[in-house]
């Protein structure tokens, strides 16, 4: 049992007591009523207890149930416990703690931070199905899906190390109007010229996004453009064989472009759903609701359901309709949703499914939901948007189809190069092993770390200059913490130093850096347990900067090689080796590359 649980099953036991003291008819409280909080002050604990939440079935003042309470404890194996106001506050035994903590991280190996109090880890027996990134074939990956995808790949990464089974998605969108404006631009432009990727030196993906923005250029001198682009999508959904040859050329040059970007950035699918083989499933479903009554035909032909009861009514006070099969029969984006919702579960029966989204869909999802359960299937309450907020740079919001879109490949590129710059600027190209690696690995861990330290619903600007600091709240300063402590490690192995991992040595953590480090440490699993239960990486980066501070600042206080005895050398080289354990776990988490030298 880890310390906090310890305490928590304490006061619980001394709350209960008091409880049948006082009405034996009043239920008895559980762990779920206890909370652990960080006083304040260390002179008035480590770890406090509020009462608030016992006052009203006790009737009793918070700080009148904390001295009460307290008379009923006779279990001082956890620490000292004080009444401090409407709390119950320990101080803890720190040699007991100390070793306690770091003798855990030491026999737990990868499997610190996935287990709760009970030895079970946090989510077991969760099945979880995320899904994100879902690109267009009409254009590459942009700086918003690098905000999706390092959401969608940490919290999968985050779910896992809690204990939870996941299975990772991409649905790709590579059917539509969107996608027909891409081809007719192709044929209009480059067609007679036999135009490829190749032949142009561009990525598959740049050279259909370039096909993207010309058809919009060409569609305000053709009033008729989009209506090309509607005809061409009736002969796709019709099997036209010229158009499905053109259309499977283009998501094929698309496709292979975006996974290169996958590649780079370190971001992986158990499996890749393809609009165009699940909306015919969607267009099944919504003619036997049809059938059914949960949907209806409206005068225009196009099939439609009422979603007034989720959206509510409209600026005219008129009921919201949603149409999910135009006039002409064809399907529309929600449509093919639900059909590959529906593919999903047959595919892979899970009990959560996440899709990480951006908040400009809220009623989209609002809606499939909605549907989903109209339709009766039970599965539908485990469904979850984890709604994030949009990402854009301090120049102003990118808009694809006028060519102001900032290329994922291109930022990176532009990271990169301004690491590497740094890197030889500082002299370093000559001491490491191979400097363009390095380079991108900072490059990834500014992108990653800045992408996602700001909570997920929160709209934000991406900052390059700013993400690229070694020094403060960035990706590169985690990435040196870990670097300079494999610095140590390696010095002590060198010169045949031992780490101290005994009882005697430990008791010498006496400083208060190395207590306030150690109570970090110990602070993983839950930290863990939070980010997963939320779905929210930013409580990892927020973790993993503060642990960086507070091993900072022990190194600065606190010397350990040049410490003088034996034994407290080896002692902090054990916290050393502890803090690294915690700290890579944690960068991979939020998908900053470990870097052993930089």
């Amino acid at each position: 049992m880890d310390t906090k649980a310890q305490i928590k099953s304490i006061v619980l036991k001394a709350v209960n007591d008091l409880v049948s003291e006082i009405n034996p008819e009043l239920p008895l409280f559980t762990e779920d009523n206890i909370q652990t909080v960080t006083p304040p002050n260390p002179e008035m604990g480590d770890i406090g207890v509020p009462l608030f939440v016992f006052a009203k079935a006790l009737r009793m003042a918070p700080p009148v149930i904390a001295q009460k309470a307290l008379e009923k404890i006779t279990d001082k194996s956890a620490g000292e416990f004080l009444a401090v106001g409407p709390y119950l506050n320990v101080k803890l035994d720190k040699a007991g703690s100390a070793i306690s903590v770091l003798k855990t991280i030491e026999e737990q190996g990868e499997n610190y931070g996935s287990l709760a109090a009970n030895g079970k880890k946090h989510l077991e027996g969760r099945r979880v199905m995320v899904e994100f990134s879902s690109p267009n074939t009409n254009k590459p990956l942009h700086l918003g899906h690098l905000r999706n995808d390092a959401l969608g790949e940490s919290v999968s990464r985050i779910l896992k190390k809690a204990g939870a089974e996941v299975f990772k998605v991409d649905l790709i969108n590579n059917r539509g109007v969107h996608i027909c404006k891409s081809m007719l631009a192709y044929k209009l432009f480059h067609e007679k010229n036999g135009d490829t990727p190749e032949s142009l030196g561009l990525k598959g993906d740049h050279f259909v996004g370039q096909c993207y923005v010309e058809f919009d250029k060409y569609s305000k001198e053709h009033p008729k453009a989009l209506q090309e682009a509607e005809e061409m999508l009736i002969k796709w959904e019709q099997g036209d064989s010229e158009v499905r040859a053109l259309w499977q050329k283009m998501n094929d040059w698309t496709l292979n472009g975006v996974k290169e970007t996958y590649k780079r950035t370190n971001i992986e699918f158990d499996k890749f759903y393809l609009e165009s083989e699940t909306y015919l499933k969607g267009k099944d479903e919504i003619l036997k609701g049809l059938e059914k009554g949960v949907f209806f035909k409206a005068d225009d032909g196009s099939v439609r359901i009422d979603v007034t009861d989720v959206v509510g009514k409209g600026k005219d006070e008129d009921n919201h309709e949603k149409v999910l099969l135009r006039k002409d029969g064809t399907s529309v984006y929600i449509t093919q949703d639900i059909g590959t919702a529906i593919s999903r579960h047959d595919d892979w029966a899970f009990n959560q499914m996440v899709y990480v989204v951006a908040s400009e869909q809220n009623y989209h999802f609002k809606i499939l939901f909605h549907i989903l359960k109209k339709l009766g299937f039970d599965w539908t309450d485990k469904l979850f948007h984890l709604s994030y907020g949009l990402v854009n740079l301090p120049s102003g919001r990118m808009k694809s189809r006028e060519g102001t879109v900032v290329d994922a490949d291109d930022l990176i590129d532009n990271l990169h190069e301004s690491a590497l710059a740094e890197i030889k600027e500082k002299g370093r190209d000559k001491e490491l092993d191979d400097a363009d690696d390095v380079a991108e690995k900072v490059a990834l861990a500014a992108l990653h770390y800045y992408l996602l330290q700001v909570t997920p619903v929160k709209d934000m600007l991406f900052n390059p200059e700013e993400s690229l600091s070694f020094n403060g709240n960035t990706g590169p300063y985690l990435q040196y913490m870990g670097a300079r402590i494999s610095s140590i490690l390696r010095k002590a192995s060198e010169s045949g130093i031992k780490i101290g991992n005994d009882e005697e040595s430990v008791k010498l953590l006496d400083k208060p850096e190395e207590w306030e480090l150690i109570k970090a440490l110990g602070d993983f699993p839950a930290a863990v347990s939070k980010a997963a239960e939320n779905l929210d990486p930013s409580v990892m980066t927020s973790y993993l900067y503060d642990l960086s501070k507070l091993f900072s600042k022990f190194y600065q206080q606190c010397p350990i090689l040049a410490a003088g005895d034996e034994k407290l050398v080896s002692a902090r080289l054990y916290l050393a080796q502890c803090t690294l354990n915690v700290l890579s776990s944690c960068m991979d988490m939020v998908l900053v590359p470990f870097l052993e030298k930089m």
